[in-house]
Order: structure tokens, then C-alpha cells, then sequence
């Protein structure tokens, strides 16, 4: 049984982005080399190579690539997270209600009530934004 063919890049994976390697196999020993020819920057949105290696077509496509594929990926994870908060509230409305001793309630009810009150304020000014939005 032939094991998969690997690909030609590897991507490290860090924060703000990921530091690209390509993968070689076909030398004597049969070993996996990886030579890291670039990093990227998610947050910009860009990429520089490494050292003096000078980036071909195919290894511009394929950050590219990665790049665009990555950005979608932290977008839906950013917006599950989101969801996720909504339903972590109700719960969290549901304890205090229902659950939540006069001394839990001292120790989250000041942090929650000032977060609550940023949170709206972001959202009530954001939605005006969009209402007022000229060409809408």
C-alpha cells in the first residue's frame, strides 16, 4: 500500500497568521524536509518570504490560497463565538434568576451590568449607522 502523496506546502499555524514551509520527500533518505519560505500576517492580510528566498508563482498561489481560506475560517469561528456568547447570557440570566445565591449575584451583577451597558451602546449606535446609511 503506497502512503498519500503529501502536499507541497505545510502551513504552522500561529498567531495572527502562520509561517509557511515547503515539503520535500524526494531526496536519499526518503525524509520529510520542510523549508520555511514565508510568513503570513492574517490581521494584514499579507505575506513576506523568508530570508533572501524568492517566492515563485506556485508558492504565491498557494498562500494566497491559504490566506483567503484561513480569513473564512476565523470569520465563521468570530461569528460562532458570537452565538455562542447569546446563548452563554440566557444562561446566564436563567442562574441568576433561578440559581444564583445574594452573594454570587454581589460578586458578577456590577461587571455584568457595565458590560451589558457597553454592549448596547455599541450595538444601538452600530444599527443607527446602518438605518442612516446613505444609498439604503
Amino acid at each position: 500500500m503506497q502512503s498519500p502523496q503529501l502536499p507541497p506546502y505545510y502551513f504552522r499555524v500561529r498567531d495572527n497568521g502562520a509561517a509557511v514551509f515547503r515539503l520535500d520527500t524526494q531526496n536519499r533518505q526518503r525524509r520529510i524536509e520542510m523549508e520555511q519560505i514565508a510568513v503570513v500576517n492574517t490581521n494584514r492580510g499579507d505575506y513576506k518570504a523568508q530570508g533572501d528566498y524568492q517566492l515563485t508563482a506556485d508558492d504565491i498561489a498557494a498562500i494566497d490560497a491559504w490566506l483567503a481560506a484561513r480569513c473564512a475560517l476565523l470569520a465563521q469561528r468570530g461569528i460562532d463565538d458570537i452565538h455562542r456568547t447569546i446563548d452563554q447570557m440566557n444562561i446566564a440570566t436563567q442562574w441568576a434568576q433561578s440559581k444564583a445565591s445574594d452573594d454570587q449575584l454581589e460578586a458578577v451583577t456590577d461587571r455584568f451590568l457595565l458590560a451589558m451597558h457597553d454592549l448596547r451602546s455599541v450595538l444601538v449606535r452600530k444599527k443607527a449607522d446602518r438605518i442612516n446609511k446613505p444609498g439604503d
